[in-house]
């Protein structure tokens, strides 16, 4: 029961040739078997879009886009407000030097 089934002689796979050297001449050439012809493939089901899909799909779709554009603009508004301040702090740190070079 719990000893496994092993072939004694397993039955070879393919022809295999002699280590003898064979003459060409004795050697068959059969031509390939073609393989039988595959049933093709089932189609596809066709996707049903009802209107309440076609609603959901449309609301997610302005939801996703209302989303982006609105990271995208505050982090476009974000750089210009740390731009307007880094050039407010240039331009108080010259007046700083220059009056500093006058005394």
């Amino acid at each position: 029961m719990f000893r496994p089934k092993i072939p004694t002689m397993p039955t070879p796979t393919r022809f295999t040739a002699p280590l003898a050297v064979v003459e060409p001449t004795a050697i068959e050439q059969h031509p390939p078997a073609t393989a039988p012809a595959l049933a093709p493939a089932p189609s596809r089901p066709t996707v049903q879009l009802t209107p309440g899909t076609v609603f959901a799909l449309v609301g997610g779709g302005t939801a996703v886009v209302l989303v982006v554009g609105t990271v995208l603009v505050s982090m476009l508004l974000a750089i210009a407000v740390t731009a307007a301040s880094v050039a407010v702090c240039a331009l108080v740190i010259r007046s700083l030097v220059s009056t500093q070079h006058r005394r």
